[in-house]
């Protein structure tokens, strides 16, 4: 038996049974799915970082999305709230590293 003990997508216990698998699966109440979700943007964190994988920045905005919705915003407010802030203090795109404030 492997252990998991983390959050996974909502078809992951029937592409387990699929494959001949048996899952060992519980409902989380909503502060294990808060922490779940956090240490799920961890996860994805490190893999997108590690592969560079689209599939995994797909992960990394799919748990964006569920928390954002989580704390009552939608996606498409947090992209508002994205464009918003881009053209207060612009985005990332001029590589700027800021070293010291004198």
């Amino acid at each position: 038996m492997k252990h998991y003990n983390k959050l996974v997508r909502d078809a992951i216990p029937a592409i387990i049974k699929a494959d001949g698998g048996v899952p060992h699966t519980r409902v989380l109440d909503d502060d294990e799915y808060e922490a779940a979700l956090w240490d799920k943007l961890d996860e994805e964190k490190l893999e997108a970082r590690e592969t560079g994988n689209l599939e995994e920045f797909a992960d990394l905005q799919e748990v964006v999305n569920t928390l954002a919705e989580l704390h009552g915003y939608s996606p498409d407010e947090v992209e508002a709230a994205r464009i918003l802030k881009n053209q207060s203090k612009g985005a990332f795109v001029y590589r700027i590293y800021l070293e010291s404030v004198d």
